[in-house]
């Protein structure tokens, strides 16, 4: 130990002194409280977290690599030009770039620095060097193309928030001949295309009529060569021209780029299939870790060669995916752009917003949410064609004379139209950032809710609760503040049910939880229920005409529930359900809660619901309702009605309406067994009783549902 401190001191220079500062350390250490910090004037909590420790490969980005420089890189040899006299050695080694490109970008996808990801390929740092490769730098120029496309639609989709590091480009030069990408590329690929004819004619004995040069010299390999280097080509290909389909205005390129989407997904799974030929050889073990099909380490990339560009931060530790981890995220990816390319442009504002619901399921990534807010925001407007006024009118079913007012002119309306392009975004993010924003918006819907009320109190005074048509402007605004609550419950419950899929909710809150559902879905249901009886009272009137009104005939028809309440209505039944059935067990002592001593029930109460809350949804809503509501609940009630049955009811009734819409066809089947498995374990439970012992275990699983748990007995 001596030595070593000696061989420390004698390199610090004459003029350092030593000083043991241990005795200090320890001191302060002992004299620190729980939560204390020791800080200096100039050196706070702040300028710790940022500050860098020498040696640390992780924080200390001098540690790490071979190379200060691209230069120093290049001609230390990391990335030669030609990569090998060898041609067939020089093929093997292209193909593996361009796997290991495709695994970088795809962690580049994934969240990580572009810097040390994709441009951690030497070529791509000096495109210049590789013309010589006609091959290499084909592919090179169609992959700063791609990335820059990439980047552009990240952007302009501003989902970029989710991950911090996408679009910075740490001074990376990315600006190039993009339109010439793709001609360098079909020569490339013209000239393989020949020689994989050429290889197969003297295959099958035929003469060559022309004298085509081989891809590389063994002539039993060219063949697979031709075919793996194609697949890879035409990918890059058809995937940038996917790129640049969704990037055309108003969806015009949708339908031209499904078709290069399946033209990519058939070149990846060729590349798969092909990729048992060129494997490394020697009877290797290939690790599952591997980033290129061969299994070899790919030639000119060094991931610390940009660790210096990530300052001021310090460069993150990155695992690169592997290759065969690339593929499946790309496959991923396609399939997500295709059906976003299937989007119907002339969908009303509720189809939207179910097809964002629906697609958000499948937990698209980064890239494929921000391809869907580009579409379904263009200038301002609804898939670049359809003012937000005038989507919200139809949504609204406001009638055709709206256009002949200035209420689109209304401060609190201009803000509506805002508050529908905000929400579309934020239905296009990550389901955490998604359910965080939906509570902080929905104060600005209740807001402006109230000043559409107030703007119709100081016009017409009090409204009254019938609609009539003596005053058009009245009544235009009356169902305009009916489409707005509707929707600020709507977004209520699209942020409870998020609840459950990013699993913040425990067992024990799962009755409040299911209250707060049941109360907000009942008025999600009255205020629909209300828009559409106002829309079909409008058009039976246009309808009807000269002809003589049969008294009670139109009452008995608004009595009539539509298709899509009552497929709501089947929510509100099983969330009922639920609710008694957890409270009945609660009281009745069946379900034990672990005691916690960190906060009460009602202050989780309060840490769930605080936006709903905050926002009054539901009005006079609180703890003390929901605990009068469940405190009486019990077995034998629950026996005299199941609100189980009633859900199975309904949604056997409702199928025939919806036998055009697989997805609600899917989410009714998903209900009717939920219903059905809890009313069996609640017969079950009502037979047990008191009897109930340790040998049966009661649990609540999502097995059948994502949102709606189902109650499972087990003997254990």
């Amino acid at each position: 130990m001596a030595a070593a401190e000696a061989s420390i001191f004698s390199g610090s220079g004459d003029n350092s002194v030593w000083t043991d500062v241990s005795p200090l350390l320890q001191a302060a250490c002992n004299g620190l409280q729980d939560g204390e910090l020791i800080h200096g004037d100039n050196f706070n909590l702040y300028a710790a977290m940022s500050a860098l420790e020498i040696m640390d490969p992780k924080m200390d980005s001098g540690m790490i690599g071979r190379y200060y420089s691209v230069d120093e890189a290049i001609d230390g040899g990391a990335a030669p030009i030609p990569i090998s006299f060898d041609r067939t050695v020089d093929v093997q080694c292209t193909i593996d770039i361009m796997d290991h490109l495709l695994a970088c970008e795809a962690t580049w996808h994934k969240g990580h620095s572009l810097a040390q990801t994709v441009f951690s390929c030497i070529y791509l740092l000096r495109p210049e060097r590789t013309t010589s490769h006609a091959l290499l730098h084909s592919y090179s120029s169609v992959i700063r193309a791609t990335c820059k496309a990439v980047i552009s639609v990240v952007s302009d989709a501003r989902t970029h928030e989710e991950e911090d590091l996408f679009t910075m480009m740490y001074g990376l030069n990315l600006n190039g001949e993009d339109e010439k990408c793709l001609s360098i590329l079909n020569a490339v690929e013209e000239t393989i295309s020949r020689q994989l004819r050429a290889c197969r004619a003297l295959s099958a004995r035929r003469k060559v009529l022309e004298d085509i040069e081989p891809l590389q010299n063994n002539p039993m390999l060219e063949e697979g060569y031709c075919r793996a280097i194609l697949a890879r080509l035409r990918f890059r290909k058809h995937f940038y021209h996917v790129l640049m389909c969704l990037k055309r205005p108003q969806g015009r390129g949708l339908q031209l780029a499904r078709k290069h989407v399946a033209s990519c997904i058939s070149e990846l799974k060729a590349i798969r299939e092909l990729s048992g030929q060129h494997t490394a050889c020697g009877g290797q073990t290939i690790s599952e870790d591997r980033t290129t099909a061969s299994g070899r380490q790919p030639v000119g990339f060094d991931a610390s060669l940009n660790a210096r560009l990530s300052a001021p931060t310090p460069p993150r530790s990155i695992k690169i995916l592997s290759w065969s981890e690339a593929i499946e995220y790309f496959l991923k990816l396609l399939q997500d752009l295709d059906i976003i390319s299937s989007c119907s442009l002339e969908n009303s504002l509720d189809c939207v917003l179910h097809f964002v619901v629906q697609f958000q399921k499948s937990q698209p990534d980064l890239v494929a949410r921000a391809h869907l807010q580009r579409l379904l925001l263009q200038d301002g407007k609804l898939f670049g064609r359809e003012a937000i006024f005038s989507v919200i009118s139809k949504a609204a079913t406001l009638p055709e004379v709206v256009k002949n007012h200035d209420i689109e002119k209304m401060e609190c309306v201009i803000q509506l139209g805002q508050l529908v392009i905000n929400l579309l975004r934020i239905l296009c993010a990550n389901s955490a950032w998604q359910r965080r924003k939906l509570g902080k918006i929905l104060q600005d819907w209740r807001v402006t809710y109230i000043q559409l009320e107030l703007a119709l109190r100081s016009k017409f005074g009090e409204p009254s609760g019938t609609p009539s048509g003596e005053n058009i402007c009245m009544n235009i605004l009356k169902q305009l503040l009916v489409w707005v609550e509707e929707k600020v419950y709507w977004i209520a419950s699209r942020f409870l049910m998020l609840g459950f899929e990013l699993e913040l909710y425990s067992t024990s809150e799962y009755g409040m939880v299911y209250w707060y559902i049941y109360v907000v879905s009942v008025k999600l249901v009255e205020k629909l229920h209300h828009r559409i009886s106002i829309s079909n009272r409008g058009k039976r009137v246009k309808c009807r005409g000269k002809k003589k009104r049969v008294p009670g005939k139109d009452a008995t028809r608004d009595i009539q529930f539509s298709p899509t309440v009552l497929f709501l209505q089947s929510h509100i039944c099983l969330a009922e359900g639920l609710t008694m059935m957890l409270a009945a067990l609660r009281n009745e002592k069946m379900i034990l809660e672990s005691p916690t001593p960190f906060n009460s029930d009602q202050e989780r109460f309060f840490q769930h619901f605080e936006l709903l809350q905050k926002a009054g949804i539901p009005d006079h809503n609180s703890y003390q309702s929901f605990e009068g509501s469940t405190k009486n609940a019990s077995l034998s009630m629950l026996a005299m009605y199941n609100h189980f049955k009633d859900a199975q009811r309904i949604a056997k009734e409702v199928k025939s309406s919806f036998s055009d819409d697989p997805e609600r066809l899917s989410e009714l089947r998903r209900i009717e067994q939920v219903a059905e498995h809890n009313s069996v374990a609640l017969s079950l439970l009502c037979r047990v009783g008191d009897a109930l012992d340790s040998s049966l275990k009661l649990s609540f699983e999502f097995s059948h549902h994502p949102h709606f748990a189902t109650a499972v007995v087990r003997r254990s």
